[in-house]
């Protein structure tokens, strides 16, 4: 064999082997495209789509820290005990709160199924000696302040009262209730109907809480009328409180002035037939799960006014039949998108200081006739 056919028949050889190693060459499977979270715009920003479901799901929440000085009275300083000879200290009021929120929406046959939760963490403390902690910095009690499911015009489960969701709450300011409108935890059954044109109407059966839960089978009962129109709306509420078989209404008046100024203003009345009890030993104190202010009638006013877009004003003004005043005004100021400070000052008159009115006893007690306070909030929200 000459030189030739030796080569010749070398390259036949791995021409021969390498078509063998090509047909048993293993094959890579191509990668699988990534399952990215879809977004779902049917419900607002912020939705998506949990992976498998047709659910749409929201996350969010905000972050605070509030700084009050002041009087107790007015629900912003503090007081605590001096550390060596145990009189009592005025002192900053101090928490910080995270929230965190959820949302849910899915199309169903019967409706829109929508669920909402809203639960609490603080650590700080207290405005005075009310606590087994007296006035120590601590982390609180954890609270659930919203879980409920609503299929359509249903809904069930933790919520505020709809005396006061419904009606809305007493303006923009921070201490809102200087004079109360009303106290909010409730396990809920409403119905929610949408009439169109602006028109809108509540039922809601409520079981209060604490000294105020029910005591029988009857429930507390809410219904609410509103008239909704590009410049403002009219709103009104009548609640029965089973416990003590009283009544109480508020009515509403919001107005558009401009795209800057909204005003608004409030009035309530409740029966106190049956309210006997006037000792601190009872928290009702004279006072039903709905009928929180002092006396039959009251009112809350006042408005917001946007300087630009990023800097407004709030105030309100509020008074009761027990000669109880409250004035509260503040700036807030959008530093940010999604983080505003705002700074408020507080004024409260106790109209029956050192009489059976401790002037909404369901919080901090008064300390003077008059009381002055501020408060300085950072917040960030998601």
């Amino acid at each position: 064999m000459n030189i030739k056919s030796l080569l010749l028949s070398s390259a036949a050889a791995l021409i021969a082997v390498s078509g063998a190693r090509a047909a048993d060459a293993v094959v890579v499977a191509e990668p699988e495209p990534a399952e990215y979270v879809k977004i779902c715009d049917v419900y607002g920003v912020g939705y998506f789509y949990i992976p498998g479901t047709e659910t749409c799901l929201r996350i969010g929440g905000y972050v605070r820290y509030d700084i009050g000085i002041g009087d107790t009275g007015s629900f912003d300083g503090a007081k605590s005990a001096d550390h060596q000879d145990g009189d009592h200290n005025s002192t900053y009021f101090k928490n910080t709160r995270f929230t965190l929120k959820t949302w849910t929406g899915q199309e169903t046959e019967l409706g829109t199924l929508k669920t909402y939760t809203e639960t609490r963490f603080k650590f700080g403390n207290s405005n005075g000696f009310g606590d087994e902690f007296g006035n120590e910095a601590h982390n609180k009690d954890l609270e659930l302040n919203f879980a409920w499911i609503q299929l359509g015009g249903l809904r069930v489960g933790k919520d505020e009262s709809a005396f006061d969701t419904f009606i809305g709450y007493a303006g923009n300011v921070l201490q809102d209730t200087l004079v109360p409108y009303g106290v909010f935890d409730t396990n809920v059954i409403q119905y929610y109907f949408d009439a169109g044109n602006g028109f809108s109407a509540v039922v809601s059966l409520e079981e209060g809480y604490g000294a105020y839960t029910i005591d029988s089978y009857v429930p507390h009962v809410v219904g609410g009328v509103k008239w909704t129109q590009g410049w403002g709306a009219i709103t009104g509420v009548v609640a029965y409180d089973s416990n003590y078989e009283e009544v109480a209404f508020k009515a509403r008046l919001d107005v558009n002035v401009s795209d800057a100024l909204q005003l608004w203003v409030m009035a309530g009345y409740g029966t106190d037939d049956n309210l006997s009890d006037t000792t601190l030993a009872f928290p009702a104190n004279g006072r039903g799960f709905y009928k929180q202010w002092g006396g039959n009638w009251a009112v809350w006013g006042g408005g917001t006014y946007k300087f630009n877009e990023k800097t407004s004003f709030n105030l309100q003004v509020s008074a009761d039949d027990w000669k109880n005043l409250g004035v509260a005004a503040n700036v807030a100021y959008n530093v940010v998108p999604g983080f505003t400070v705002t700074a408020e000052v507080d004024y409260l008159h106790a109209g029956r200081f050192g009489d059976v009115d401790f002037v909404n006893p369901a919080f901090t007690p008064a300390d003077k006739e008059n009381s002055v306070g501020g408060m300085l909030r950072f917040q960030r929200d998601f």
